[in-house]
Protein backbone atom coordinates (compact mmCIF):
# COMPACT_ATOMS: atom_id res chain seq x y z
CA UNK A 1 0.00 0.00 0.00
CA UNK A 2 3.41 2.36 -0.04
CA UNK A 3 3.46 4.48 -3.12
CA UNK A 4 0.53 4.41 -4.56
CA UNK A 5 0.76 7.87 -6.08
CA UNK A 6 4.58 7.32 -7.21
CA UNK A 7 5.72 8.56 -10.50
CA UNK A 8 9.18 8.75 -9.49
CA UNK A 9 11.44 7.53 -12.83
CA UNK A 10 8.29 7.77 -15.17
CA UNK A 11 8.90 9.73 -18.37
CA UNK A 12 5.96 12.10 -19.50
CA UNK A 13 5.39 14.07 -22.61
CA UNK A 14 2.90 16.69 -21.32
CA UNK A 15 1.75 19.13 -24.67
CA UNK A 16 0.47 22.69 -24.18
CA UNK A 17 3.34 22.83 -21.66
CA UNK A 18 4.95 26.22 -21.99
CA UNK A 19 2.14 27.39 -19.74
CA UNK A 20 -1.19 27.29 -18.09
CA UNK A 21 -2.46 23.62 -17.15
CA UNK A 22 -0.29 22.17 -18.78
CA UNK A 23 2.87 24.14 -17.03
CA UNK A 24 1.43 22.94 -13.55
CA UNK A 25 1.23 19.46 -14.62
CA UNK A 26 4.87 19.85 -15.55
CA UNK A 27 5.39 21.01 -12.26
CA UNK A 28 3.63 18.31 -10.45
CA UNK A 29 5.35 15.37 -12.22
CA UNK A 30 8.90 17.30 -12.00
CA UNK A 31 8.33 17.57 -8.44
CA UNK A 32 7.43 14.05 -8.23
CA UNK A 33 10.96 12.90 -9.66
CA UNK A 34 9.55 12.07 -13.14
CA UNK A 35 11.34 13.34 -16.08
CA UNK A 36 9.08 15.69 -18.73
CA UNK A 37 9.25 16.69 -21.91
CA UNK A 38 7.03 19.60 -22.66
CA UNK A 39 5.24 20.66 -26.11
CA UNK A 40 3.98 23.82 -27.26
CA UNK A 41 4.17 25.74 -30.45
CA UNK A 42 6.06 28.78 -30.06
CA UNK A 43 9.69 27.96 -29.56
CA UNK A 44 11.04 29.93 -27.31
CA UNK A 45 8.48 29.75 -24.84
CA UNK A 46 8.50 26.39 -24.86
CA UNK A 47 12.46 26.42 -24.30
CA UNK A 48 12.18 29.21 -21.39
CA UNK A 49 9.17 27.23 -19.28
CA UNK A 50 11.90 24.12 -19.82
CA UNK A 51 14.88 25.65 -18.34
CA UNK A 52 12.53 27.38 -15.36
CA UNK A 53 10.86 24.27 -14.41
CA UNK A 54 14.02 22.21 -14.48
CA UNK A 55 16.13 24.78 -12.02
CA UNK A 56 12.93 25.40 -9.80
CA UNK A 57 11.99 21.66 -9.31
CA UNK A 58 15.54 20.47 -9.95
CA UNK A 59 14.29 17.94 -12.11
CA UNK A 60 15.24 17.25 -16.20
CA UNK A 61 12.73 19.04 -18.25
CA UNK A 62 13.24 18.95 -22.18
CA UNK A 63 11.49 21.16 -24.26
CA UNK A 64 9.97 20.21 -27.49
CA UNK A 65 8.42 22.62 -29.99
CA UNK A 66 6.12 21.29 -32.63
CA UNK A 67 2.43 22.82 -34.31
CA UNK A 68 -0.32 19.61 -33.12
CA UNK A 69 -2.97 21.33 -35.28
CA UNK A 70 -1.08 19.41 -38.18
CA UNK A 71 0.10 16.14 -39.24
CA UNK A 72 3.49 17.13 -39.79
CA UNK A 73 3.82 18.68 -36.65
CA UNK A 74 2.74 15.21 -34.69
CA UNK A 75 4.75 12.90 -36.59
CA UNK A 76 7.85 15.92 -36.06
CA UNK A 77 7.16 15.52 -32.14
CA UNK A 78 6.67 11.62 -32.20
CA UNK A 79 10.31 11.34 -34.23
CA UNK A 80 11.90 13.29 -32.00
CA UNK A 81 10.69 11.74 -28.83
CA UNK A 82 11.39 8.17 -30.19
CA UNK A 83 15.02 9.48 -30.93
CA UNK A 84 15.13 10.71 -27.43
CA UNK A 85 13.41 7.79 -25.36
CA UNK A 86 12.82 3.78 -25.57
CA UNK A 87 9.50 4.48 -24.33
CA UNK A 88 6.49 6.48 -22.71
CA UNK A 89 5.17 6.09 -19.38
CA UNK A 90 2.70 8.97 -19.62
CA UNK A 91 0.84 11.34 -22.57
CA UNK A 92 -0.97 14.19 -21.40
CA UNK A 93 -2.99 15.42 -24.09
CA UNK A 94 -3.14 18.81 -23.28
CA UNK A 95 -2.77 21.52 -26.10
CA UNK A 96 -5.85 23.12 -26.92
CA UNK A 97 -7.26 26.50 -28.16
CA UNK A 98 -10.34 28.17 -28.12
CA UNK A 99 -12.21 30.84 -30.39
CA UNK A 100 -14.48 33.85 -29.02
CA UNK A 101 -16.74 35.69 -31.83
CA UNK A 102 -20.81 36.21 -31.87
CA UNK A 103 -22.75 33.33 -33.59
CA UNK A 104 -23.87 35.33 -36.36
CA UNK A 105 -19.99 36.59 -37.43
CA UNK A 106 -18.40 32.99 -36.27
CA UNK A 107 -15.95 31.98 -38.70
CA UNK A 108 -14.81 28.74 -40.46
CA UNK A 109 -11.30 29.36 -39.46
CA UNK A 110 -12.70 29.64 -35.85
CA UNK A 111 -14.38 25.51 -36.42
CA UNK A 112 -11.50 24.61 -38.29
CA UNK A 113 -8.69 26.07 -35.68
CA UNK A 114 -10.02 24.62 -32.72
CA UNK A 115 -11.57 21.31 -34.31
CA UNK A 116 -7.62 20.26 -35.59
CA UNK A 117 -6.17 21.40 -32.91
CA UNK A 118 -8.41 19.69 -30.08
CA UNK A 119 -9.81 16.58 -31.43
CA UNK A 120 -7.53 15.74 -34.35
CA UNK A 121 -4.18 16.42 -32.71
CA UNK A 122 -5.19 14.64 -29.67
CA UNK A 123 -6.35 11.37 -31.76
CA UNK A 124 -3.29 11.53 -34.04
CA UNK A 125 -0.81 12.12 -31.25
CA UNK A 126 -1.63 9.27 -29.38
CA UNK A 127 -2.10 7.25 -32.48
CA UNK A 128 1.26 7.93 -33.82
CA UNK A 129 2.67 7.74 -29.66
CA UNK A 130 1.05 3.96 -29.23
CA UNK A 131 4.83 2.05 -30.60
CA UNK A 132 6.35 4.09 -27.56
CA UNK A 133 3.38 3.62 -25.16
CA UNK A 134 3.29 0.00 -25.90
CA UNK A 135 6.67 -0.37 -25.09
CA UNK A 136 6.34 0.92 -21.83
CA UNK A 137 2.94 -0.80 -20.82
CA UNK A 138 2.56 -4.12 -19.27
CA UNK A 139 0.01 -5.74 -16.64
CA UNK A 140 1.33 -4.50 -13.19
CA UNK A 141 1.98 -0.82 -14.42
CA UNK A 142 0.61 0.19 -17.51
CA UNK A 143 1.03 3.41 -19.84
CA UNK A 144 -0.93 6.15 -19.43
CA UNK A 145 -2.87 8.56 -21.64
CA UNK A 146 -4.73 12.08 -20.09
CA UNK A 147 -6.80 13.79 -22.33
CA UNK A 148 -7.60 17.23 -20.80
CA UNK A 149 -11.02 18.66 -21.96
CA UNK A 150 -13.10 20.82 -20.40
CA UNK A 151 -16.47 21.41 -17.84
CA UNK A 152 -17.57 23.21 -21.26
CA UNK A 153 -17.46 19.87 -23.00
CA UNK A 154 -20.01 19.07 -20.57
CA UNK A 155 -22.31 22.12 -19.83
CA UNK A 156 -22.97 25.02 -22.11
CA UNK A 157 -19.91 27.39 -22.09
CA UNK A 158 -20.83 30.57 -20.50
CA UNK A 159 -18.44 32.66 -23.49
CA UNK A 160 -19.42 32.87 -27.27
CA UNK A 161 -16.72 29.78 -28.32
CA UNK A 162 -19.13 28.17 -30.43
CA UNK A 163 -16.21 25.78 -31.49
CA UNK A 164 -14.93 25.14 -28.05
CA UNK A 165 -17.59 23.13 -26.02
CA UNK A 166 -18.43 20.85 -28.99
CA UNK A 167 -14.64 19.92 -29.02
CA UNK A 168 -13.88 19.14 -25.49
CA UNK A 169 -17.18 17.10 -25.66
CA UNK A 170 -15.63 15.15 -28.60
CA UNK A 171 -12.46 14.76 -26.25
CA UNK A 172 -14.39 13.44 -24.10
CA UNK A 173 -16.19 10.56 -26.34
CA UNK A 174 -12.75 9.76 -27.67
CA UNK A 175 -11.18 9.35 -24.18
CA UNK A 176 -13.79 6.26 -23.67
CA UNK A 177 -13.35 5.20 -27.18
CA UNK A 178 -9.36 5.35 -27.24
CA UNK A 179 -10.04 3.70 -23.31
CA UNK A 180 -12.01 0.99 -24.72
CA UNK A 181 -9.52 -0.26 -27.50
CA UNK A 182 -6.39 0.22 -25.74
CA UNK A 183 -7.11 -0.73 -22.28
CA UNK A 184 -6.43 -4.75 -23.35
CA UNK A 185 -2.58 -3.53 -24.37
CA UNK A 186 -2.09 -2.30 -20.85
CA UNK A 187 -2.70 1.45 -21.71
CA UNK A 188 -5.24 3.44 -19.96
CA UNK A 189 -7.25 6.44 -20.98
CA UNK A 190 -8.58 9.01 -18.95
CA UNK A 191 -9.41 12.72 -19.30
CA UNK A 192 -9.81 15.91 -17.11
CA UNK A 193 -12.29 18.43 -17.34
CA UNK A 194 -10.86 20.97 -15.56
CA UNK A 195 -13.10 24.54 -14.73
CA UNK A 196 -11.66 27.88 -13.79
CA UNK A 197 -7.69 27.90 -13.38
CA UNK A 198 -5.70 30.74 -13.76
CA UNK A 199 -4.83 30.23 -17.38
CA UNK A 200 -4.04 32.89 -20.12
CA UNK A 201 -7.25 31.49 -21.90
CA UNK A 202 -9.54 32.14 -19.35
CA UNK A 203 -8.08 35.62 -18.50
CA UNK A 204 -8.73 36.78 -21.67
CA UNK A 205 -12.79 35.59 -21.41
CA UNK A 206 -12.96 37.19 -18.05
CA UNK A 207 -11.68 40.64 -19.49
CA UNK A 208 -7.75 40.15 -18.01
CA UNK A 209 -6.36 40.51 -21.82
CA UNK A 210 -4.16 37.12 -20.98
CA UNK A 211 -2.28 39.07 -18.60
CA UNK A 212 -2.59 36.43 -16.16
CA UNK A 213 -0.64 38.09 -13.30
CA UNK A 214 -2.96 40.93 -12.91
CA UNK A 215 -5.98 39.42 -13.69
CA UNK A 216 -8.46 39.41 -10.65
CA UNK A 217 -8.66 35.64 -9.79
CA UNK A 218 -10.11 36.52 -6.04
CA UNK A 219 -13.31 37.86 -7.79
CA UNK A 220 -13.51 35.35 -10.67
CA UNK A 221 -12.83 32.72 -7.80
CA UNK A 222 -16.11 34.09 -5.94
CA UNK A 223 -18.39 32.62 -8.24
CA UNK A 224 -17.26 28.88 -7.85
CA UNK A 225 -19.05 26.91 -4.90
CA UNK A 226 -15.57 26.28 -3.92
CA UNK A 227 -14.85 30.36 -3.61
CA UNK A 228 -11.50 30.32 -5.79
CA UNK A 229 -10.18 28.78 -9.05
CA UNK A 230 -7.97 25.86 -9.48
CA UNK A 231 -4.99 25.75 -8.39
CA UNK A 232 -1.37 24.27 -9.13
CA UNK A 233 -1.90 21.46 -6.52
CA UNK A 234 -5.56 21.01 -7.58
CA UNK A 235 -4.80 19.71 -11.24
CA UNK A 236 -0.83 18.05 -10.65
CA UNK A 237 -2.53 15.77 -8.20
CA UNK A 238 -5.44 15.03 -10.79
CA UNK A 239 -3.22 13.92 -12.91
CA UNK A 240 -1.04 12.57 -10.79
CA UNK A 241 -3.43 9.86 -9.45
CA UNK A 242 -4.13 9.21 -12.95
CA UNK A 243 -0.31 8.23 -14.05
CA UNK A 244 -0.16 6.37 -10.80
CA UNK A 245 -0.51 2.42 -9.23
CA UNK A 246 -3.87 3.94 -7.91
CA UNK A 247 -5.83 4.21 -11.00
CA UNK A 248 -4.56 0.86 -12.41
CA UNK A 249 -8.38 0.40 -12.37
CA UNK A 250 -9.55 3.48 -13.36
CA UNK A 251 -10.35 3.44 -17.25
CA UNK A 252 -12.10 5.61 -19.69
CA UNK A 253 -13.74 8.30 -16.90
CA UNK A 254 -13.80 11.69 -17.44
CA UNK A 255 -12.99 13.40 -13.96
CA UNK A 256 -14.03 17.23 -13.58
CA UNK A 257 -11.42 19.31 -11.45
CA UNK A 258 -13.89 22.30 -10.90
CA UNK A 259 -14.59 23.31 -7.40
CA UNK A 260 -18.31 22.12 -8.00
CA UNK A 261 -19.10 23.86 -11.09
CA UNK A 262 -20.77 20.78 -12.79
CA UNK A 263 -22.66 19.52 -9.94
CA UNK A 264 -23.50 22.70 -8.99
Amino acid sequence: MKDLFSIAGKVALITGGSRGIGEMIAAGFLANGAKVYISARKADACDATAERLSKEYGGECISLPANLAELEGIEKLAGQLAEREPKLDILVNNAGVSWGQPLDDFPEIGWDKVMDTNVKGVFFLTQKLLPLLRKSANAEDPARVINVGSIDGIKNPVFETFSYGPSKAAVHHLTRVLAAHLVKENILVNAIAPGPFPTYMLSTGVGGGGDTENTDWDRVGRGNPRGRVGTAEDIAGLAIFLSSRASAFTVGEVITCDGGTVIS
